[in-house]
């Protein structure tokens, strides 16, 4: 069921509104005092919870760490202990003096989340992007402050479920922080601002890239459940991943979204298995070609693909009518046109300054709050995933309001069938451009 012609603008216009304040470092005051959230201990030291313990989990929690003033991590929660406690003895070595191995309260499994979260003032959030809502749903709840990494969901459900949630994280002024860690680099910032005050004149087309090489999924153990296995391959399920243009190519979408001010209002496009056909990986596609389009006709072309060996890109272009913007991840950004430009400024690593603005938010009480660009760019990601799975066009109001929930909830038994489970001949059930449904 479509919204109507009002509602679809008041969505344009609310994602324009909170793109902007996102921008400015803006968000909505609520009801609880910095003093009631995030000084609980009675001193100025901030806790800090843990939940999802891989990689970028710990390094989200290493940065987090290294924020100005008294922070110690007090709780961690996964699915899998060894994970857990690799991640732990890193820390240790990184930040003896801010985790002590003895007392850091340790929860596994699937409800470990709950638990670790009461234990703590502040949550980084980096398990499989499929929990990703649930738990931000659960932090609100306890009144936590929020780091939370993109993909903020892997479906319609889960964006509303983070929309929803979010609205309570403002009435109780919780501060708010999602991974689209380009909006804390200084280039990228610095380039806003110049096509914000015209410098390349109205925005024409924009091309945003994520071409890089591939990646293999890991072999099902004979000790292993089905369930445990599709946990522990995550990234090659869609419910668990939403595919590489969610939980990767999102951050190329979230700048055109960003430098436009809008979401798209639909999205054609193209994608499927070509190199990547094991079954050990899983379901997903390794390549997707989208063409979104904007209220006002402007295309976005978005192209991310996994192909080893292969052209490697990692960046996106923005033609004005009076000018160029090119940005290249690890080269520097250039403009030309009616102005020529060229970034020679600072280098300041932009994943630790993200925890750094966070946390002074969270000292400061000052308003902060990017859960709901996050939310609308991660929705912009899985309309185009739509596409691609399809081989339809989509609109923006029937993804958006599509109520197939990938992943049904936050807390599964170990010995239950997961979501999606293998055919007759060990492989995945994957997307059929032209036969697979939109919703």
């Amino acid at each position: 069921m479509n919204p109507s012609s009002n509602e679809s603008e008041l969505s344009r216009r609310q994602f324009l509104k909170t793109t902007t304040q996102a921008a400015a470092g803006l968000s909505l005051l609520g009801g609880l005092s910095v003093q009631q959230s995030a000084y609980a201990a009675g001193d100025d030291t901030l806790k800090l919870a843990l939940i999802g313990c891989g990689g970028r989990g710990s390094g989200a929690a290493g940065q987090a760490l290294s924020t100005k003033g008294n922070v110690k991590l007090v709780a961690m929660a996964d699915t899998f202990s060894n994970r857990l406690e690799n991640s732990l003895k890193a820390l240790n070595a990184k930040h003896p003096d801010k985790v002590d191995m003895d007392s850091v309260e340790k929860y596994v499994g699937f409800d470990a989340y709950q638990k670790a979260i009461a234990a703590a003032d502040v949550v980084i959030l980096a398990t499989s992007p499929g929990f990703r809502s649930f738990h931000y749903e659960e932090a609100v709840k306890q009144g936590k402050h929020v780091f939370m990494e993109k993909p903020m969901a892997t479906d319609a459900p889960g964006i509303h479920r983070i929309l929803a949630a979010n609205e309570e994280a403002k009435k109780k002024n919780l501060k708010v922080a999602v991974g689209f860690q380009r909006h804390h680099q200084q280039a990228y910032l610095e380039a806003y601002q110049k096509v914000k005050d015209g410098a390349i004149g109205d925005i024409l087309a924009m091309r945003v890239y994520w071409r890089g090489g591939s990646r293999g999924g890991e072999v099902h153990r004979p000790d292993e459940t089905e369930l445990q296995y599709q946990i522990r391959n995550w990234y090659f399920f869609t419910y668990l991943s939403g595919d590489h243009i969610v939980e990767q190519h999102c951050h190329n979408i979230d700048v055109g979204n960003w430098f436009k001010g809008a979401h798209p209002i639909r999205a054609n496009g193209v994608g499927g298995r070509q190199s990547r056909t094991e079954k050990e990986c899983g379901q997903i596609f390794d390549h997707h070609y989208v063409e979104f389009e904007y209220a006002d006709g402007t295309r976005m072309i978005s192209q991310c693909s996994q192909f080893r060996p292969g052209w490697g890109f990692v960046g996106e272009a923005i033609t004005g009518s009076k000018g160029t913007l090119n940005m290249h991840d690890g080269k520097p950004f250039t403009m030309t046109g009616s102005e020529n430009w060229k970034y020679k400024g600072p280098k300041a690593d932009p994943y630790q300054v993200e925890h750094d603005d966070l946390f002074a938010a969270i000292r400061e009480d000052k308003p902060y709050n990017e859960a709901e660009y996050g939310a609308y760019s991660t929705m912009t990601a899985i309309m185009g995933r739509m596409a691609t799975y399809s081989g339809q066009e989509v609109e923006w109001d029937d993804a958006f309001n599509c109520q197939t929930a990938l992943i049904p909830k936050a807390v599964f038994d170990w010995k239950e069938a997961p979501p999606v489970v293998p055919g007759p001949d060990g492989n995945y059930p994957t997307f059929h451009p032209g036969k697979t449904p939109i919703c």
